[in-house]
């Protein structure tokens, strides 16, 4: 089966960490959907200034390139919206499949302002749940924050094996 896997959720919930081990234990790579925003979307987050749907579409397409071109992948991308995830869908190329990482406010702001180096402030976390339109199951695995690293892979592992079996 060719992966491409998508770890979505607000900033701060760990994409990169669950995305990096993910990545590790399916030998494949991971890649920081942070990267690929074009330099005005970064300015403007650095900012303080929430993303506009305009200003995130070529980032979607972007990353629906990124998996249908680097598969099997993993990226991370907040995908907040149903439409964002469906514009994914839309131009990968094949099945993607989601994993949300979901936690509360607090504990994704704690996460936020301990992390050094990003350009994300945690100001922007409200914007972040505001816009977040969580996916049912029908869409993607959700996965609590809280649980530790290991046990969120392992969750993701399970839940790929169910699929293939």
């Amino acid at each position: 089966m060719t992966h491409r896997i998508v770890i979505m959720g607000v900033s701060g919930c760990g994409k990169s960490s669950v995305g990096a081990a993910l990545g590790q234990s399916l030998g494949i790579p991971y890649r920081d959907g942070d990267d690929l925003h074009p330099a005005a979307n970064v300015a403007k987050m650095r900012a303080g200034i929430p993303l506009t749907d305009e200003d995130r579409w070529p980032w979607l397409d972007h990353v629906a390139r990124v998996l249908k071109e680097g598969a099997p992948v993993i990226v991370g991308c907040s995908a907040l919206r149903r439409a964002y995830r469906d514009r994914i869908r839309g131009g990968a190329g094949g099945d993607v499949r989601f994993v949300h990482l979901a936690g509360s406010r607090d504990i994704i702001a704690a996460r936020m302002a301990a992390r050094t180096g990003h350009y994300m402030p945690t100001t922007l976390l409200d914007s972040q749940f505001a816009t977040l339109e969580p996916p049912g199951p029908d869409e993607a695995l959700t996965l609590d924050v809280a649980a530790p690293l290991a046990a969120l892979v392992d969750a993701i592992l399970a839940d790929i094996k169910g699929e293939t079996a």
